[in-house]
């Protein structure tokens, strides 16, 4: 396609793209919220439908009662028909033979209010029937009163419910419409789509309207559609349809003659562009107007009268950058920011050499090189993106494996390469090992030393090859690279080493502040929760004074290995100071942290530690751990007051005889009915939070999962059995 072409594609594209878009909005807005409003009126329809229907099933009800409790059957029976409570009144003896029944009763079948399955047949009326005894409490048989299911109950209906109401009538998929307030080819549509719908959803029909089926449910037995008509404008699709083409029309012919003014000038510029890459540096493209294609004339005028002065100046340019490399090199080593190191590194060595691109890649874990920092590679690279090379392999690996620095022409694209004529690679390693390397056997020794990655630049301008000027220049910067990785890994190793306790090797108390303020941050944005474990070792002193501070060392870097062994990857164990650990357990309520606290109790409990005591001799320890829980936002509004509300909890589980856990008293509650209101909780009982009631026991069920134990009145579980 020509530059013309696509011009007026990309014109078109451009206008006509929101325009159509805008269009698909316009309608699928316009429908979505026809579509709410409808949704929303069929379900407070829906909701009258089922007040109006169970008002007068508690009317039919209240009807038969009256009746059952008096002794003149047919009297009462009477009065009730004859003040509107229901149609008919029957009164049944318990053979099922009729002995009471009024006149002008509804035909069968009648529908008994509290069915809720959907009838097979017609409904003719809606009963409820009401059980008839002696003053003995024996039965004597049942009083039915019932109400005609008729176009005027639907009707009554639909003035109630404010939408059209149809009563099906059989069961799917042979339904059939008993009664309806829909027109007649209204109650075929809407009896089309109701079959097809099964839940009460909503649907709707060809003609515009939506439905909703409602129920048979309890209180509300008859199979009722209600619909609505659409508010959708009309003729909306074919007035967006006209909008669209006509814009389309306009858009094609303007695009076509900016198309056309546009490229004229570009024409000319790429002959002229030619002719200076074929080494004509007179070229000149004249100057057509004032805008900015005329200012790209210009532009590219004097950069050919000036490039001859840059190709002349390029070569002492390049040694004078030589000569600025070590002042480089220290304000490199002085930063941190690997990535930016890296690019000031690469973008140096790209103007010192006139490459067209290059690359920095990193020696990873399993032999890999991952590129770390890439320039100009969109273009050369045969796929997409930079894909990891295994040392040995391509140039690069083999530059890295070998440790010999590489430059030549590329005469197919390997794997892992990207596509290029000329190249030049050097590897780097770490300081460190390049002189211990020397130290033993000269250059040989450090060329066989493992470098850190290796720095590679593609296609020099100007199409020639790299030369041992650039090949020393590269080398140069490749030094530098390693100066700077090396630098970043001992401070990221120093930074480690500031938050991480060195006995446990779990995080330490500077880093806990940090991680609980984060992690109830991040709760307090999404509405989650965070739990909060503070664990004691029980006794610990003793074990010191017993064993040796080397058996307790021991022992904590033990415990410490057993919590990670029981947490989430997600969550975070830390060494508080002594015997006192924190587990931070993001997005977890306080059964979760009820189950995770069992699993600590248990991994500390049942299982004893081999240690070296005093004599020399291994001695096996057994121990035990306390645990307090708190549950932010619960228990506490800020990180550190949950950290507090667990560490009081904990002092509740001290108390409570050690080797258990205790969830944080829930402020909201004055008094506690499991000991009375005393302020002391029995052992083994655990103060409820509000998510959720759990009792606290030492040992977990056959499948690990704690049990919450009877709820009294004021909603704290009761205490379960210690023989358990």
């Amino acid at each position: 396609m020509t530059l013309r072409g696509r011009l007026t594609a990309a014109f078109l594209a451009v206008a006509f793209g929101p325009i159509l878009f805008g269009a698909v909005f316009v309608a699928s807005t316009v429908t979505a919220v026809d579509r709410s409003r409808a949704t929303e009126r069929l379900a407070v329809a829906a909701a009258a439908a089922r007040t109006s229907i169970d008002a007068l099933c508690q009317q039919l009800r209240a009807a038969a009662d009256a009746v059952a409790l008096t002794t003149d059957h047919r009297s009462a029976a009477t009065q009730v028909v004859g003040r509107g409570l229901a149609a008919a009144v029957q009164v049944t003896d318990v053979t099922g033979q009729i002995v009471v029944s009024t006149p002008n009763a509804p035909p069968a079948p009648w529908r008994d209010c509290g069915d809720h399955v959907r009838p097979a047949g017609p409904v003719a009326a809606l009963a409820v029937r009401v059980e008839l005894h002696d003053v003995s409490g024996a039965a004597l048989g049942t009083v039915t009163a019932a109400q005609p299911v008729d176009p005027m109950l639907v009707a009554r209906l639909a003035a109630v419910t404010g939408v059209a109401v149809t009563l099906l009538d059989g069961a799917a998929p042979t339904l059939t419409v008993a009664h309806s307030t829909e027109s007649d080819g209204g109650a075929e549509a809407v009896l089309a789509a109701a079959s097809a719908l099964h839940e009460e959803g909503v649907t709707s029909t060809p003609d515009g309207r939506y439905l909703r089926r409602v129920g048979p449910t309890p209180g509300q037995p008859l199979p009722l559609v209600l619909s609505v008509p659409s508010d959708q404008p009309a003729g909306l699709y074919p007035v967006l349809i006209a909008v669209v083409l006509l814009a389309a029309l306009l858009g094609v012919a303007v695009a076509w003659r900016l198309a056309r003014v546009t490229t004229r000038p570009l024409v000319e510029l790429a002959g002229a562009v030619d002719r200076v890459a074929a080494g004509d540096l007179t070229a000149r493209v004249p100057v057509r107007s004032g805008d900015e294609i005329g200012r790209l004339a210009e532009a590219f005028n004097r950069m050919t009268r000036e490039t001859g002065g840059y190709l002349a100046a390029l070569a002492s340019s390049r040694d004078q950058l030589r000569g600025h490399l070590a002042v480089l090199g220290d304000t490199l080593a002085s930063t941190h920011d690997l990535q930016r190191i890296l690019r000031v590194i690469l973008h140096s060595a790209l103007a010192a050499t006139g490459a067209r691109a290059g690359a920095v890649l990193l020696t990873e874990p399993g032999g890999m090189l991952v590129a770390q920092c890439t320039e100009g590679l969109d273009e050369y690279w045969a796929g997409t993106g930079t894909p990891p090379v295994p040392l040995g392999s391509s140039v690069v690996g083999a530059v890295a494996a070998t440790g010999q620095p590489c430059r030549g022409r590329m005469e197919a694209a390997a794997p892992g390469e990207p596509r290029c004529g000329t190249y030049i690679a050097v590897p780097f390693a770490a300081p460190e090992a390049g002189r211990t390397a020397d130290s033993r056997s000269g250059e040989e020794g450090a060329a066989s030393a493992r470098p850190l990655g290796v720095l590679a630049l593609y296609d020099r301008l100007g199409g020639e090859e790299f030369d041992d000027d650039d090949l020393a220049t590269l080398q140069t910067f490749a030094g530098h690279v390693a100066v700077a990785v090396d630098n970043v890994r001992v401070h990221e190793e120093a930074q480690r080493l500031s938050l991480t306790d060195p006995l446990t090797g779990l995080w330490n108390y500077r880093y806990l502040r940090e991680s609980l303020r984060r992690e109830v941050e991040r709760a307090n944005r999404f509405g989650r929760m965070v739990s909060v474990l503070v664990l004691d070792l029980d006794r610990f002193k003793k074990i010191n004074d017993t064993y040796g501070h080397a058996a307790g060392d021991t022992v904590l870097a033990e415990f410490a290995r057993r919590v990670r062994g029981e947490i989430r990857e997600v969550d975070l164990a830390f060494r508080q100071g002594g015997e006192e650990f924190v587990v931070l357990l993001p997005e977890t309520d306080a059964r979760g942290a009820t189950i995770v606290a069992e699993r600590l109790g248990a991994a500390t409990r049942n299982t004893p530690v081999t240690v070296l005591g005093h004599s020399g001799v291994q001695e096996s320890i057994r121990f035990t751990v306390s645990i307090g829980i708190a549950v932010y936002p619960d228990h506490a509004e800020t990180g550190l007051r949950v950290l507090e509300a667990a560490d009081e909890a904990l002092y509740a589980a001290k108390a409570a005889g050690r080797d258990t856990w205790r969830v944080a008293q829930d402020t909201s509650r004055i008094t506690d009915p499991v000991d009375g209101g005393t302020g002391v909780r029995p052992a083994h009982a655990a103060p409820p939070t509000r998510e959720m009631s759990v009792s606290a026991v030492t040992s977990s069920p056959v499948d690990g999962l704690p049990r919450a134990g009877p709820v009294d009145a004021t909603g704290v579980c009761a205490e379960r059995d210690e023989s358990a």
